[in-house]
């Protein structure tokens, strides 16, 4: 991982807000995420977190997560911003996702983001490796930082070993 700064942290910062924008569109009631992923500075694919097709009957935003059973690995009823992004891409460019990179944003109930949290998403990671994406963007406290994607999907698998 690394911290970016000069031209990098501002070029990130835009496409930071663009993830944020989509974020916009997240109808989860839990947490409200946006992704974009870029390809020589260009918007390849957008997405957000909702339910499937925002079908109301699939909405399990306020059930415990405690109430799933052990095999159920995503604990969610939205399919995620990155998810969205990711098949966006693969429709309208599929020429074009191999080494983009991705930019993640959450936002609070003002509409404003936040720094992400510690990666723990196997999921995400995983499809991230699989559609040939190169790098992996987080707002964090300390700023913007790029991962590598294949970094970024061990990260995850070592989320309990602290």
């Amino acid at each position: 991982m690394n911290y970016l700064s000069g031209k990098e942290e501002s070029e990130a910062v835009e496409f930071i807000r663009m993830a944020t924008e989509a974020a916009l569109n997240s109808t989860c009631r839990r947490a409200r995420c946006g992704c974009v992923i870029i390809k020589d500075g260009e918007v390849i694919g957008k997405g957000f977190n909702s339910p499937p097709f925002d079908k109301e009957t699939q909405r399990r935003c306020f059930a415990s997560k405690d109430s799933y059973h052990k095999k159920v690995t995503d604990k969610t009823c939205c399919v995620h911003a990155e998810q969205r992004a990711i098949m966006d891409a693969l429709r309208k460019n599929p020429d074009k996702i191999a080494g983009s990179t991705l930019y993640f944003s959450r936002i609070d109930e003002n509409g404003n983001p936040f720094a992400a949290e510690k990666p723990y998403c196997t999921i995400c990671s995983k499809m991230t490796l699989d559609a040939r994406i190169k790098e992996f963007v987080l707002l964090h406290d300390k700023g913007i930082c790029v991962y590598d994607t294949e970094e970024y999907n061990d990260i995850f698998y070592g989320y309990n070993e602290e």
